[in-house]
């Protein structure tokens, strides 16, 4: 029996370590895709950008932002002595004072210098706080003799810039989140320093230059903030709000929307390159010479296949990231193979979406070129399943801009 007893024993030993052997396997596998999955999560601090485990303001590179750091440690110490003062005061008193050591409770009413100590001591303390912290504010306020102006323009999603006053004057263009960006978001797998942060066209400022930045916005509300420079400020459609900042350190710094205003609000960063003088006017060069390369002439007739070729850029740049590559839409945003709109004769309708809008969810495009909008629709009409053979020529959008 006792024979019998131990072979039964050991099979049935060998019988759970063969049942645990898989187990160990997938706990195994487990703990190397969680390994991998923290790898390629894994990043690093992003100059002018935020950092990994950030715990405080960001460096600033602004006089401004140096200061809103001071002032916050002013008041953090403020707050703290009083904490420590008011509960230290308390919880002497009860310890000092308790009953079990046949301390009595005083007995009186009024007490004219308590009184006038409680009431001088904060007012003393408000206006020690107050005076440090107005003059930061004066200070963020005080957005004249810039030596450039730009207004920046918010919409769903992404920003438009446009360079009114100083070097630079006449420059225009929208920054959009760069759209290697927004495929890895749509695959889940964020990846690199600077991601969600990139973008196509960034801002270019000089370094040391007064720099006003006016904001308004074409639909919702948006929020301009750039962290590095200390400024935050809503555009608001409608309203013209305006800051400023002055760069004293060449680099890339970034910042995003910090206002919800829809869907896509995630994907509306901020990309500031502050570069030295001599390269700034170059960009100028460079980016004045573009835009006259872009400038179409309205009048101009185009074929067909010249202009699904252009629509195609335009479309991969500004539509693909609501409407998808395939046409399609996703959950209220409508489907543009098989549209009805885009399939109906009548140009003028989709012409008219594009420029104005419709239920606030499609926003207005006129900051496009009359080009750019008769490509891009000529392109959804003979792209996917729409094969109509209709051409949109500028001048018809031209006309209906009027």
């Amino acid at each position: 029996m006792s024979e019998f007893s131990g072979t039964r024993s050991s099979q049935s030993g060998r019988l759970r370590s063969a049942l645990q052997a898989p187990r160990r396997v997938k706990a195994a596998l487990v703990l190397a895709a969680a390994a991998c999955s923290s790898a390629a999560w894994a990043v690093n601090d992003l100059p002018g950008g935020p950092a990994v485990r950030q715990n405080d303001l960001h460096p600033p590179v602004t006089k401004i932002a140096a200061a809103q750091q001071d002032l916050h440690y002013l008041m953090l110490y403020i707050c703290v002595a009083i904490f420590i003062g008011v509960f230290g005061v308390m919880f002497y008193s009860i310890y000092k004072h308790r009953k079990s050591k046949g301390h009595k409770p005083a007995d009186f009413h009024e007490s004219t210098t308590v009184e006038i100590i409680w009431t001088i001591v904060p007012f003393l303390i408000v206006i020690g706080m107050a005076l440090p912290a107005t003059k930061v504010v004066v200070a963020q306020k005080d957005t004249t003799n810039a030596d450039i102006t730009i207004k920046a323009v918010g919409m769903q999603w992404k920003w438009g810039y446009e360079y009114i006053t100083g070097e630079g004057e006449g420059i225009q263009f929208i920054s959009t989140l760069d759209a290697s960006q927004r495929a890895l978001s749509d695959a889940g797998k964020p990846a690199g320093d600077d991601y969600l942060l990139k973008v196509d066209n960034a801002m270019v400022v000089p370094v040391d230059k007064k720099v006003r930045i006016i904001t308004t916005a074409n639909d919702v509300i948006h929020s301009f903030m750039v962290p590095a420079f200390g400024i935050k400020q809503d555009a608001i459609p409608g309203f013209v709000r305006d800051t400023w900042f002055r760069a004293e350190k060449v680099g890339d710094y970034y910042g995003q929307c910090v206002e919800l205003c829809g869907k896509e609000h995630a994907y509306m960063p901020i990309h500031v390159k502050v570069v030295t003088a001599e390269d700034y006017a170059k960009w100028v060069d460079g980016k004045k010479k573009e835009m006259q390369a872009k400038a179409d002439d309205p009048s101009k007739v185009w074929d067909l296949a010249a202009l699904v070729a252009r629509g195609e850029k335009v479309y991969s740049a500004n539509c693909a990231a609501c409407h998808q590559a395939t046409g399609k839409g996703a959950g209220a945003i409508k489907a543009l193979d098989g549209s009805p709109v885009v399939l109906d004769e009548d140009r003028a309708k989709q012409i008219a979406v594009l420029l104005n809008g419709q239920n606030n969810i499609m926003p207005a495009w006129k900051q496009l070129s009359d080009t750019e909008i008769a490509a891009v629709i000529t392109y959804t009409k003979n792209n996917w399943s729409n094969k109509t053979g209709q051409v949109v020529q500028p001048a018809e959008v031209l006309a209906a801009r009027k």
